[in-house]
This record gives C-alpha cells, structure tokens and sequence, in this order.
C-alpha cells in the first residue's frame, strides 16, 4: 500500500525536453512509462520554471500523496500505466563572481506542491530568462537562490547538484568552492544533502570529514528517457514529499543510492581529450597540471579534486552512512556480450525480451536470480550480470568529458563463456583498477520460474563480428586476397571501417601477423580513429602491441631516428615561420607567402637549385640556414627526408618492406608528391600488398601539393590491381546524396557511381537568402535554436515526414561551415546572443593537427576544408555568394574551379540528417561592400530538391554583455 513503509527507488534529477539538448519524447507520459520500465517509483519532474513545462504538470498530473502527483487517468501510453510518482523538482545553473572568482553552481530544487512551484516561476520569471531554457541560467549568488527558494516555501528542499563536476558545481575544480560554508555561508544550515554526481561514488566522499553531516544521493541527470536510474536512491518510508525529505536530512529511511561506476563518469579523472591525455592525480601533479602533449593545462578531473580536498585516507567509512550499490546498464552489458553498440537494434531487442521476462532493470541488475537469467538471457548475461553484482570489472576511467568504459570480460573470454566462436571477440582490456562493491546487495530471491516452461533460445547468437554487418561491396573489400587493391569510396560509405576491417581479416585469417601490417593516415585524429577501431576489431589487445597507425610523418621520424639512430629535433611551426621570417628579410615575400612556396616545393621534392625564381631560391636557402644551425627539421623535411633515405640507400626501404610487407593507406586521393614517391618506395615494384582508399571527388588540397592524380594512376603503378566501389551511403538522406551529386556531376572528368542511401529525412534542401551577414548568422541561430530547443514544432521545421518520431539532437550534432575564416564573426556573435555554446575551428590547418574537440558538447563553426573526415547530423553551409565561392581573392588569380566544386561537395556530404545553404544579399569583406550573386554551385541543384525559408520580420536583439555559460 502507498502509505506504508516499503523500500522504493526514486530519482530526482531529471530534465525535459525544455533543456537544451535533451531527447524531444522526454514528456510525462513518456517519463512515466520508462520509470515503470526501470523500476523506479519515485522521479522528479525536472525543469519546472520552463512556463511550458509547468503548464503540462499542471494540467497532466494530479496529486496521489502528500506533494507526489500522477498522472490523469487516460494519460499513460501502456495499459496498466501511470503507477510512477512525480516530485516536483528543477535544477538552476547560477553563474556568478564571488571572492574574486567567477563561479558556476548547479543546484537542485525540490519543491512541496504547486502552488510553490508557481511562485518560484514567477520570481525566477522576474529576475532572468527561464522561458528558453529548461534548466536557465541566472546570474544570481546561490547562496541568495537558496534564500530565494525557502522564502517560496519553508519546505524547500535544496540540494547542491554534482558537486564534483569541474564547471557548474559547488566543489568543482573549475569554478566551484572549497567548502559548503564558502558557497552558502550563513545559510549552510539549510544544506541536508548532497548529490555526489556520475564521477564519484559515496566512498569518495567519504574521505572529507567535512560531509559526514551531508546525506549522500544520486539521481541519473537523465536528458533521455533511457537514461532514467543509471543513478538512484533507496528509500524505505512512506512514500511522501516529507517523508522522502526527512530522509535525506538523516532523520532515518534513507537506504543508500545505486550508482555508476565513478569511473565512467566524463570527468573521473584528469586529462586533455584533445591531446588524448588521461592522467592520474600523481601524473597530473607530477606535471605541474599540463598536458604532456601541447603543454596547457588540463582538465582537473573528480578524483583529484577529492584528493585534494580529502582529511582521509581510503578506505573509511563514516558511521551511520548508508551504503551502495555500483551498477552498468542493461544496455551496456548486453552490447559488450554482444561486442556491439548500446543503441543497436540488436541489443534493444535483447533488451525488451528480457524485461518482458525477467521485469523491469534494476530488478534484472540487481535482484532477478543468475538461474533466471541465465535461461532466458544465456551463460555470458549471466557471468557478466554476477561479475557486476561482485564489483569485478576493468575500468577505464572517463576523463575532460569522455564518458568511461567499464569492461566485464577480458580478451577471449566471450568466445568461451558464451561457446562461440568469433562474435564475443572482446574489446582491449582496460589498465584501470578493478571496483570492488561498497556494500553487498541482499539475496537474491529464490526463481519462482515453472520449470516445465519451454526454454527460450538464448538472446546471444554465433555469428561473424568482422563480416556480418558489412554490404556485398564492403565484404569484398574487406576479404580481398593479396595483391594492390584500390578502393573508391565515397562519402559516408565506411571508409574507415572497411580499412580497420580489412586489417582484422587479414590477421584472423592468418594472412599477416599484426605487426606486419602499417597502417598510414593524414591525421592524428584518423590514427586515433583506426587504432581505436582496430582495438576492438581484433582479439590480440591494443594495436601499440600490435598493428601500428600512424601518419606519413610519423613514419618519417621514426624512420629517420632509427637510420641515425639519435632523437631528432623537429620544429613546431611557430618556430619554422620565426626562420621564415628572418629568411624572408630583403626579399619580395611576406613570412607565411614564404613559408608555404618552401613547404609546397618541399612536398614536390624540389630543391632550392630547382627553382625558376631566383628570390625564392635564395630565400629558401636561407631558411635552410636557419635549420641547420637549429640542428633541426621542419615537418616537410619528415616525408622529403625519408625519401631521399630510400633512394639513396636501397638496403634500408628493402629492410622497411620486410618489417610491413601488408600496407593500408587512407585517403590516398590526398598524397602530394613527397608522399606518393614514399609509398611506392615503401611498397617496392611488382605487386605489393599494397591497399589504398579513397574518393578522388573528396580531393581538396590542391593548394597544399597534393594531387587526385596519383589516385587515378593506381591502376598504371599496378597493373594487377584490383578495384573496389563503394556506393551504398550510411550518412546522408535522399536528398542530401542527390543534391551533392548533381553539384559533382558537373566536374568533368571521370565517370561516377551513384551513391545511394534510404536514410529517413526531409525530401528537400532548406534555401535562405537574407539581407546581411548578421541577419544570415541570427537565421542560422534561430534554426539552431528550433532545432534544439525544445519547441512542439520541431518535426515540422525539420522537414521530417513522421512528425511524430523521437529526436537526439544534441549541440554536437550541429555544424556551420564557411569558406573562409572572415565570414565567422557574425556566426560566432549571434550564437553568443543565443546562449548557444559552440567551438571554432582555426583557419585551413596546413599540418597534420586537427582544429577541433571531436568530442565537445558544442556546435561547431569551421571552414569547409576543415570539415574534412567530419559528420553531423544538421549542416548549415553560410556565404554561397559568388566570388566567395568560388572563392575569387583580392589580387590574385581565382581558386581552381573543380576543386573548389570539389569543396562544396564535401560541404554538403558532412550532413546526416538536414541540410541549410544560406547566402547574403550584401557583404563586407576585405573592406569592400558589394551585393555578390549567388553561387553557380547552387544552380547546380536542381529545384525540385529545394525548399525556401526565411525567419519572420523582427529586430535583431542587441548584444548583451554578461557571464556566459563558458566564460
């Protein structure tokens, strides 16, 4: 009965599809439904000074006990719905300066009945904006929040949210403080609890004396539905608001919380995911808290903070503290036993079979008998389930907004647990710490199961990890025998999985040994991509063992330190353009004009001899100088270097064939000359195993030296070499694919594939003309805003047929590209205006360095050539003006025509789902104004395929200066 005591599972920090980058079906009927689902009683509605939000409470929910509401009565999706219990809560995000330092706390707030929740609306209404966002952001003290919230109503309960989250909490090392009484001072009596947040469990708090006070809960933070009860509480009371409150004051009925592992928590430990440094405390202050890569200062994670925070030692416990519970979701130990994503539709079937049998999660997770599970379920759900309910898993910590991996099974062991061969390959076993359990679960109940039931096949079934999910052509690819092969493979198409794959097979197959086999890229990122791939595609561990992935220049100074056998000095490029700097003196070149005619001569093996121009001769060789007295290169000098190593000492290339006899080359349309002749020599004459891929209409840096030639003159190195299509696109909609090749189809050439995709979206481009660049970048923001922002009509503005499907739209999943770096000013302000958080790329990088965090929760503002290798699901294209593209420069000749085509058809291909080409009807640039035509690319799409938009007549707002959610 309600009114009894009986433990209950309730999480109370929640969102709704009000907040920003939350899940479009998070609506209370749907929140109902996925608390059934996961076993919890209890959830606060979150967001509740959203004027939209509350309305919906008000009219959706009724109260069933004292301050717990339900739903209406005809309101629940399922029959027999309508069981869960809503709180009435709201997180505040408060961004302030205080003692000199500017401070970001997330607060979370719960509320007794309606009446109260209407009035902190209203007062918060006053005060700030709370209408764009769920969770607003205030520029007000917490401290007078907390006064604020117990002058609505004295039985506010106020709760510091994820203290340790290094921005936007009261202990984070970002913006937070070092005590509960510097945040709250005089009102610190009124704190009662604390929510410890993903990236720490009670045990680490443990270690501050100063929380023993605090009752210690948790809740999900939850922005999907699917996310409810990764983190929860027990209790065991009435189920009441002032029963529940009385709990989490400490005056008894609190029954601990169940948690995540800290350890997958994005901010466990510290780190730079940019340089892809994670560090433990002692590095990062062994380091003096830099990055050991590019040298600035890292991201202090949670368990450094607790350390230095901490008066004891690990290990303690307080008396009285209410224990713990450390859990994986279903989702996740099914997709690891599957060796599969969370979200694929294989592990959701498994899934659902398993909550129609067993009941909902936390039951499964926690309660359900191994016995039972293992029939329904199979052996390997069942080890890995008790592996979890023991605390035995292998943690790789999450670090500077990278979630963690928590691992049940180490390499080899699905194959044997499960009895199969080949698809429970596990992925490269973690160097983190095994979690032991804080507190033991009761035991489990004995199975009331028939036994003369039928028993069901087990949800895990044999299969082939590397070859199941590939198409025919991929297959083909990927099982290719020896001998050159070259594959062309458009956008979107798994150009790097085939690679990755294709390196698998061979090493399963007993082809190649993994060290055998080199894998080259043009970028760091697309080395990390493949190596991280490759270590859950192959059985042996991570490929620093194995299979080594590197870029051309890597290889270079490896090569080139072991032919001299010392360290070698190589230039960062600050450094290369000071010397170029000084080499350009008395001459008619400016510094970086200098710097890229060397580098370009250098990619073309050129020597300064070899030169027409008699200045550029000179100068070269006196940045040539300035080298040799640096004792150092530069990064040309690591492929140029090589190669003249090899020709002139062929006892050395043929040493390197016999250590990589299998080569595996990416994005081979983009080698310049230094790198194709290095290729050739890497590989030897004959018939090399030699593969490359890639998409010679994808070739954009022409003005960096390389050349698509070399692409198409695979077949005439290699006249044995097969050739391999890609065609069947897994990115982009139907209209994206057609409009992209009508664009590329009017380059002229070389016959094309058509590419070909069913992907769900819109059946049309959205065209936007607007007056100015500032009225272009406020559209942008305003479609960004739609887009993620929570509105009822969002399928509708989408274009999407099905107004009724979900949406996962986060601030990632935007970009807006442009051609050149000037047109991002006004991007940049409106989306400031917006409160919208975004990154920018720099201009086109001329190394192998990479301009943006992959990982950042933020939209991305970059150039069309930095845009390369990237994927989003919305894609503004900003500025499709003539004589910006094609991009025609002040006083110089025009940019080659096909490869700027070339540039917009990579453009158009780095979107998913929905596509905005946008242009100005006057602009400014390089201080002349003019009224530019628009592109003649965009004539090029025909019109059937375009849909035109504009925003409605309105003033832009004005700039306001204020703490921004960033700062």
């Amino acid at each position: 009965m309600r009114g009894l005591s009986l433990e209950f599972i309730a999480d109370l920090h929640i969102h709704s599809r009000f907040s920003r980058a939350t899940a479009r079906n998070l609506n209370l009927p749907t929140l109902d439904r996925y608390a059934s689902r996961k076993g919890l009683s209890v959830i606060g509605t979150g967001d509740l000074t959203h004027p939209a939000w509350l309305a919906e409470i008000e009219e959706q929910l009724e109260e069933a006990e004292p301050g717990l509401y339900r739903l209406r009565p005809g309101l629940a999706l399922e029959p027999g719905g309508g069981g869960a219990r809503f709180l009435l809560s709201a997180e505040i995000s408060s961004i302030y300066k205080k003692a000199g330092r500017v401070r970001k706390v997330h607060s979370l707030i719960l509320l007794p009945d309606l009446a109260a929740a209407r009035r902190l609306h209203e007062r918060l209404d006053a005060m700030g904006n709370v209408r764009s966002d769920g969770r607003p952001i205030l520029g007000l003290d917490a401290k007078d929040l907390l006064e604020i919230c117990l002058e609505i109503s004295p039985e506010t309960f106020f709760i510091p949210a994820h203290i340790w989250t290094p921005w936007f909490s009261l202990l984070g090392s970002k913006s937070g403080f070092d005590s509960v009484e510097a945040c709250f001072e005089d009102l610190s009596g009124h704190i009662h609890a604390l929510e410890t947040g993903l990236s720490s469990d009670p045990a680490m708090n443990w270690r501050l004396s100063a929380l023993d006070r605090y009752v210690l809960i948790s809740n999900s933070d939850a922005h999907s539905p699917d996310k409810l009860g990764r983190e929860a509480n027990l209790f065991d009371t009435e189920m009441s608001y002032p029963a529940m409150v009385r709990a989490m004051r400490g005056q008894g009925g609190f029954g601990g919380t169940l948690e995540f592992f800290p350890e997958e928590g994005k901010y466990h430990l510290d780190g730079h995911r940019k340089c892809d440094q994670r560090l433990d405390p002692e590095e990062t202050d062994r380091l003096g808290g830099l990055c050991p890569a590019c040298g600035r200062p890292v991201t202090v994670g949670v368990m450094n903070r607790v350390l230095e925070l901490a008066d004891r030692p690990d290990g303690h416990r307080p008396d009285g503290a209410a224990g713990f519970t450390s859990l994986i979701p279903l989702a996740e130990v099914l997709g690891e036993a599957f060796d599969v994503g969370p979200k694929s539709k294989r592990v959701q079937a498994a899934y659902e079979e398993l909550l129609a049998a067993l009941g909902p999660e936390l039951d499964i997770l926690r309660r359900v008998p191994l016995d039972d599970i293992r029939r329904v379920g199979g052996d390997l759900l069942a080890e890995g389930l008790d592996r979890m309910r023991q605390g035995r898993v292998r943690a790789e910590a999450g670090y500077d907004g990278e979630f963690g991996t928590i691992r049940l099974f180490e390499a080899g062991e699905r194959e044997r647990l499960g009895g199969q061969t080949g698809l429970f390959q596990a992925a490269r076993p973690s160097a983190g710490r095994t979690k032991r359990k804080a507190s033991p679960e009761k035991p489990p109940q004995k199975s009331r199961s028939v036994k003369s039931r039928p028993k069901p096949p087990p949800l895990l079934r044999p299969g082939d990890a590397l070859l199941d999910d590939l198409n025919p052509a991929q297959r083909e690819a990927v099982t290719y025998g020896g001998g050159p092969l070259c594959i062309a493979a458009g956008p979107g198409t798994g150009k790097t999985l085939v690679l990755t794959r294709r390196a698998a097979w061979l090493v399963r197959e007993g082809t190649a040994r993994p060290d055998r086999i080199l894998g080259l890229t043009f970028t760091r990122q697309a080395a990390a991509e493949m190596s991280g791939r490759l270590a859950h595609a192959l059985p042996f561990g991570p490929p620093i063992n194995g299979l080594p992935v590197m870029t051309f220049h890597a290889l270079g100074l490896r090569l080139l330190s072991e032919s001299t056998g010392r360290e070698l000095k190589v230039l960062p490029e600050d450094a290369a353009l000071i010397l170029a700097k000084k080499a350009a003196q008395g001459s008619p070149f400016k510094t970086r004009d200098l710097s890229v005619r060397i580098s370009l001569a250098k990619q073309g093996m050129k020597r300064p001899e070899d030169l027409e121009d008699p200045e550029l001769a000179r100068a070269w060789e006196r940045y040539e100088a300035g080298l040799a007295q640096a004792e150092a290169m530069d990064f040309d000098d690591l492929v140029v270097r090589t190669v003249r190593l090899f020709e002139t000492s062929p006892d050395f290339p043929a040493a390197i064939r016999e250590r990589w006899p299998w080569l595996l080359i990416d994005e081979y349309q983009d080698v310049n000359q230094a790198q194709y002749r290095l290729t050739r020599l890497l590989a030897g004459e004959g018939a090399p195993d030699l593969t490359v891929i890639g998409d010679p209409d994808q070739a954009i840096y022409g003005f960096r030296g390389a050349d698509a030639a070399y692409f198409q003159r695979f077949a005439e190195d290699y006249p044995s070499a097969a050739r391999i299509r890609l065609t069947r696109n897994y990115r982009s909609t139907p209209a994206i694919l057609a409009a992209s090749a009508q664009v590329i189809g009017h380059n002229p050439g070389r016959e094309r594939a058509e590419l070909n995709g069913d992907r769900d979206g819109p059946a049309r481009i959205t065209m936007a003309e607007m007056a100015t660049p500032r009225a272009e970048a406020e559209y942008v923001a305003s479609r960004i805003e739609r887009l993620l922002g929570g509105t009822s009509h969002f399928a509708l503005d989408s274009g999407r047929a099905d107004g009724g499907r979900d949406s996962d739209l986060t601030l990632a999943d935007v970009a807006v590209l442009y051609r050149l770096h000037a047109q991002a000013p006004p991007l940049a302000e409106a989306l400031e205006r917006a409160g919208l958080p975004f990154q920018q790329a720099g201009q086109e990088p001329l190394r192998e360095t990479d301009g943006l965090d992959f990982a950042a929760e933020k939209i991305s503002l970059l150039t069309m050539h930095a845009a390369k290798g990237l994927e989003f699901e919305i894609v503004f294209i900003v500025g499709l003006e003539s004589g910006i593209l094609p991009y025609e420069p002040p006083r110089k000749d025009p940019a080659d025509t096909a490869e700027e085509r070339r540039l917009f058809y990579v453009a158009l291909t780095r979107a998913r789902r929905q596509l905005f080409l946008t242009r100005s009807l006057t602009r400014t640039l390089y201080g002349r104004k003019a009224k530019p035509g628009p592109s003649p690319f965009l004539d090029e799409i025909q019109a059937r395929l375009k849909a035109a938009d504009k925003l409605p007549d309105r003033p832009l707002k004005p700039k306001v200066v204020q703490l921004g959610l960033f700062d």
